[in-house]
């Protein structure tokens, strides 16, 4: 399956009247998160096709929009996207699943996890993969995630360093692909594409146009 995958700046490119010519047909949407809810809902009315995403670090429990006269709409969710954050979902021949944000580096109260806190998600989201691997014979094809994995793609301060426990999900779980953003590109020699184990890393920032296959394909 084709895929936009978007995370963490608003790209003029997509935000404009040019997005198809740019972009092409695609078959999804996946937004690794940072994004505010404006630009995903009008990559989404341009596109028209299924989206699913996370929550990045600098996610907003409520964004506010411009309604009609002088109003402001109160938005606690992207309206046409599905939320992936510790679900797993079936789109086309791809199995997908979701755990945001980034590791704890303040006292924000949403969307930054200690090690031992992502531990915690990852087992929670484990029984979910483990009926993927009765029903489909397999747990996964795709994690989308805000953060790296620890040592791959991230950084050495804390708010950038990725997650253990991202390395132990692709041991056990081995995924076919590790969508993530958080990590900002700006040399044009920096990694952002690593294989480890059975799993393709992939830094999609600020966008990736993405051939995605299941595991075993």
């Amino acid at each position: 399956m084709r895929a936009l995958a978007i995370s963490d700046k608003v790209e003029p490119i997509l935000y404009s009247a040019a997005i198809k010519r740019h972009v092409g047909e695609v078959d999804l949407l996946l937004s690794c998160g940072d994004v505010p809810f404006y630009y995903l809902e009008y990559v989404i009315s341009m596109l028209n096709r299924p989206a699913f995403y996370v929550f990045g670090n600098h996610g907003r429990e409520v964004e506010y929009q411009s309604g009609r006269g002088d109003d402001w709409v109160r938005k606690t969710e992207p309206m046409g996207a599905v939320n992936l954050h510790m679900h797993t979902v079936k789109e086309g021949d791809l199995l997908l699943a979701g755990l945001e944000g980034s590791m704890r580096y303040n006292k924000a109260p949403r969307f930054q996890y200690t090690d031992a806190d992502m531990w915690g998600n990852v087992a929670r989201l484990a029984p979910a993969l483990l009926y993927n691997r009765l029903r489909y014979g397999r747990y996964l094809d795709v994690l989308v995630a805000h953060s790296p994995p620890f040592g791959i793609h991230d950084k050495p301060d804390r708010p950038h360093t990725g997650f253990k426990s991202f390395r132990y999900f692709m041991q056990v779980f081995k995924p076919r692909y590790l969508l993530h953003g958080h990590i900002h590109i700006y040399r044009h020699n920096e990694a952002t594409h690593t294989r480890y184990l059975e799993t393709e890393v992939i830094n999609v920032y600020p966008y990736r146009i993405l051939d995605l296959e299941p595991v075993g394909a």
